[in-house]
């Protein structure tokens, strides 16, 4: 069984490993120790704090195999993007040039440099290294996040953007970016993005072109990639469109992949999950059962698992396994959220 759970300063190593396997355009984490570190103290103090309100709280789980004790991914949110350091995207939008003399009428397409999502909740960090990649792990950890935002709705905004990886090849080399370094930056994709996932955003403000460019200008190869997925987060997207999620037009600066976003309170996952009251008996949820991503309802000591649930109609309970409760960390008249693995039409 595999449970999900905050990262704690112990798995540091684990963390730097994942960091090394996700490779170059995985942007939230970087092959770098202060960095990481950083990163996982921002999520014990996330996790720690009394929230009332999205802030600049950040949230990193991992997944862990309770047997071994193996950490083998990662999943992660942020609160409110854009609260400590600016939070870039170009916007796709059209301009229409036209003469009714000459009974001309074009329409083009413009990439304007832009700060629109600033303030709303973005879920990322999300990698599963490939020795797990199996069963539902990649669901649950996608999933999970959603749970966990439904529960605790007062830290979060009502929109919530993913930004999806754009198109790279395996050594670094993005058409996207290919366009801009030429023109602007005089800097190659791997280096950019490092310095972005370190923290280092200033250069984009400083040598970003301030006016929005014309799509028709770029060279085809990077005119074919605006708003495309790396082939290795097709799958990533794909689960995010089965939870409601869109792309309105805005992609990232650097390689020209799609954001999308849905309202919390449209989330598939989210919107069909329960909250009730746990009942332990081992032969009800083991005859009854239905699998389900669960979790508890706490802050710090948050645990998550896919197990049986069998929900009582009647009293309300939602009845588990002693193994799955103690998974959980939860006791007889605790309460947890959780939603099937396989919703019904």
């Amino acid at each position: 069984m595999y449970i999900i759970r905050p990262i704690r300063s112990s798995d540091y190593d684990a963390l730097y490993a994942v960091a090394e396997e996700s490779g170059i355009g995985f942007t939230s984490l970087p092959v770098n120790e202060s960095l990481l570190k950083r990163k996982i103290g921002k999520s014990l103090e996330a996790f720690s704090r009394d929230v009332s309100a999205p802030g600049n709280e950040s949230y990193l789980f991992v997944m862990e195999d309770i047997v071994t004790g193996e950490v083998v991914g990662t999943t992660g949110i942020e609160a409110a993007v854009g609260t400590d350091d600016a939070f870039y995207h170009y916007h796709l939008g059209k301009v229409v040039h036209a003469s009714r003399e000459l009974d001309i009428h074009n329409t083009v397409e413009i990439l304007t440099f832009c700060n629109d999502y600033t303030g709303v909740s973005e879920i990322c960090t999300l990698f599963l290294r490939e020795n797990a990649r199996k069963g539902v792990n990649g669901r649950f950890l996608s999933k999970v996040r959603f749970l966990f935002m439904e529960e605790h709705r007062e830290r979060f905004a009502e929109i919530v953007i993913a930004e999806m990886r754009g198109v790279s090849d395996e050594n670094g080399r993005s058409p996207f970016w290919e366009w801009l370094e030429e023109h602007f930056f005089s800097m190659d994709f791997p280096t950019a993005d490092y310095m972005t996932g370190i923290g280092n955003k200033v250069f984009i403000a400083e040598l970003m072109p301030k006016y929005p460019i014309y799509v028709n200008l770029l060279s085809q190869e990077a005119q074919n990639v605006i708003g495309k997925v790396h082939q290795k987060t097709e799958p990533a997207l794909r689960l995010l469109q089965e939870e409601g999620f869109s792309c309105r037009g805005y992609v990232d600066i650097f390689d020209g992949g799609p954001t999308v976003e849905a309202r919390l309170s449209h989330i598939n996952t989210a919107q069909r999950s329960r909250r009730a009251v746990v009942h332990i008996d081992d032969q009800s949820a083991a005859q009854d059962g239905e699998l389900c991503y669960i979790i508890n309802t706490k802050i710090a000591d948050f645990r998550a698992v896919v197990a049986d649930v069998s929900f009582d109609e009647l009293t309300g309970q939602a009845v588990l396994s002693h193994k799955a409760a103690a998974s959980l960390d939860v006791e007889e008249g605790d309460s947890i959220r959780f939603a099937s693995v396989k919703p019904r039409n």
